[in-house]
Order: C-alpha cells, then structure tokens, then sequence
C-alpha cells in the first residue's frame, strides 16, 4: 500500500501534463500574484518572521527606507503572495482529485451493487472475522489507502494551507482506520464507509474546478449540491446505517469483539467531526442565499494584496474564488473535507 501510494504520487505529478492544457483551453493563465519589488531590508525582515512586522518595527522600516507605513504593510502582503501557487496549478490540484474521487465512487458502487452487504449491513458480520477477502475487495480498499498516503505525501509539495498540521493529522487518523479495519477483516464495513464520504467529495472538487474556470453560478450549484450530498450522507445514511450496524448489529451478532470498542470509538469521533464540518457547510450556504453567491472561507491560501481588496472581499468574491483572496476546500477532506474544510 505504501509503495502504491508513491506509485499515485507521482501519477498525480504527471496527470498534470494532461490537467495544464484542460485548464489552458479554459482560460486559465498561468500568472502569479503581483510580484513585490525587491529590497534586501524588507526581505531580511520577511525571511525572519514571515509574517506582518509589529507597529513598532513598522515604524523603525518607514524611517529607515522613507516608505510610509501603508506602503510597507502592502509590500509584506505582496511578498507573501508571489509565493502562493497559481490558479493554473490549484486548477491542476483539484482536476486530479476530482478524476480520483469520481473514479474510485464508481468502482464502489458498481462493486458494491452486487456485495450482499450493502443491501444487508449484517452480512457484514456473518462468520466475522472468517470471511474471504475477494481480489475487487482488496483493490477497493488498497487504492482508498495509497490514496490517503499520496495526499499525505503531497501535502508538501502542494499547495501550503493554514490547515495544513490538521489535514495531516486528519490524514494520519485516516490511514489509521483504514489499516487497522483492514488487519482486522472488517473490510465489509470498511467499504459501506468509504464508498459513503466518497459520494460528496467529488462534488467539492467539481466546485473548485468551476471557480477556478471562473464560472460563478456552476461553482455555487455544485457547492450547493456538494452540501446536501454532505449533509444527508453525513449526518443522515452514516449513522443510522453505518453506526447502526457497528454499535448494534455487530453486538448483537457477534458480541463485543475485543476492537469493538476502539473502532466504534473512532467512527463516533468520525460522526462528530461530521457535525461540525456540517455546520460549516449550512452556515457558508446561507450567507450565499443571503449574499447571492457563496461568501469566503477563511481558510483562504492567498492574502488580499491591498487595503482596499480586504474591505470589499468578502461581499465580491466566493469560498472558491480565483481572486487574490485565493481558493480553499471547506474540510477537508471536510475529510476529504477532504473542509475543515478539502485543498
């Protein structure tokens, strides 16, 4: 699985030869952020804190270099932002999840519409822990796992996010979960959780796409669709399907095997992520009904390059724009949001 996860990572490196002239056809350009003028004082500071110098040390600059103190602030904000990805290349990020996610979505249900368990959540603990593990089975639930580790992995060559410590955690949990069901043999179950947060995240990814491309009303519907998908996926089939048959079924069939309590325990941690991740969703989508389109996401990976960006931002520009105010997942993975969140 670890090595599959390599062998998706640089996949994902070489499906951009095939994402950048999708994304170049869109009109999509391959230009940064404006670029701050150079000056070794303002990069010595910047190199040490990396962030917006104090008043104090704002004051001491402005002297120094007879620059006023607003024209510093923005020279610190366009310094931050020429290290920001382009939109061609978080166009090219989100094209290889979402070929990923759908892929892998459709593979499940066509899989899973003939598995007796996805009609029967008991079968899944019939004769357990004996039951064959069958080849499709297996390649199911390999690739969820190499894929978790590819986005591990390419946590540190992509885009950098402010969620970035929690998305790896998240990541780290989620290979977990996956391994410690798979040595188990609860793979049955396993695939009924995986193929249920697979279902929204592609949509995410669809959304992103369209922001990107710049086709505002496209992205909103298909954020829009994204959280109902999440909402009734997450807090309606996953626990009075999901956590129905682990807390009760899996008791009543097989008693309390000796993981059941840290696998039961793990996906309730699940369903309340899942609740506040959904709050998330809700509160984004009314101010988008109020608003008219989908408002900002403060996980935002792009600054505003000016004052006067940072005032009006918030009323222009949506969750995914392509602004200055930068794109984000909500997260995620909201677990895959992948939208804490999800990018």
């Amino acid at each position: 699985d670890l090595q599959l996860g390599f062998t998706l990572f640089f996949l994902w490196h070489s499906f951009r030869f095939i994402a950048k002239p999708c994304a170049i056809n869109l009109g999509i350009q391959d230009s940064g952020p404006h670029r701050a003028q150079p000056n070794a004082i303002l990069e010595k500071v910047f190199t040490s804190i990396t962030k917006s110098p104090d008043g104090k040390r704002l004051e001491g600059l402005s002297k120094q270099l007879d620059w006023d103190v607003r024209k510093i602030q923005r020279w610190f904000r366009h310094r931050r932002n020429q290290d920001k990805p382009t939109t061609l290349t978080k166009f090219c990020e989100s094209m290889w999840r979402f070929t990923f996610y759908l892929s892998i979505f459709l593979y499940g249900i066509r899989f899973l519409w003939s598995a007796p368990w996805f009609w029967d959540t008991r079968q899944c603990w019939y004769n357990y822990p004996f039951q064959p593990l069958t080849s499709r089975l297996y390649y199911y639930y390999i690739l969820e796992l190499a894929f978790y580790w590819s986005l591990m992995f390419s946590q540190f060559t992509d885009i950098k996010r402010k969620d970035f410590l929690i998305m790896f955690v998240h990541h780290l949990a989620t290979i977990g979960l996956i391994t410690f069901s798979y040595m188990n043999n609860m793979v049955r179950v396993g695939t009924l959780v995986l193929c249920l947060h697979d279902a929204s995240d592609f949509l995410l990814e669809a959304a992103k796409l369209a922001n990107y491309a710049k086709y505002q009303r496209l992205c909103d519907a298909f954020f829009m669709l994204f959280g109902v998908v999440f909402i009734v996926t997450r807090l309606g089939i996953y626990p009075f399907w999901i956590l129905n048959t682990t807390l009760f079924e899996s008791w009543e069939l097989i008693g309390p095997y000796p993981s059941w309590w840290l696998f039961n325990g793990l996906l309730i941690t699940l369903q309340v992520l899942h609740i506040i991740w959904s709050y998330l969703i809700i509160r984004i989508a009314y101010k988008a009904l109020v608003r008219g389109k989908v408002s900002k996401d403060d996980r935002s990976d792009v600054e505003s390059s000016s004052e006067e960006e940072d005032a009006t931002s918030n009323s222009t520009k949506g969750v995914f724009s392509t602004s200055s105010n930068g794109s984000n997942r909500v997260n995620g993975h909201v677990a895959s949001g992948q939208w804490t969140e999800e990018e």
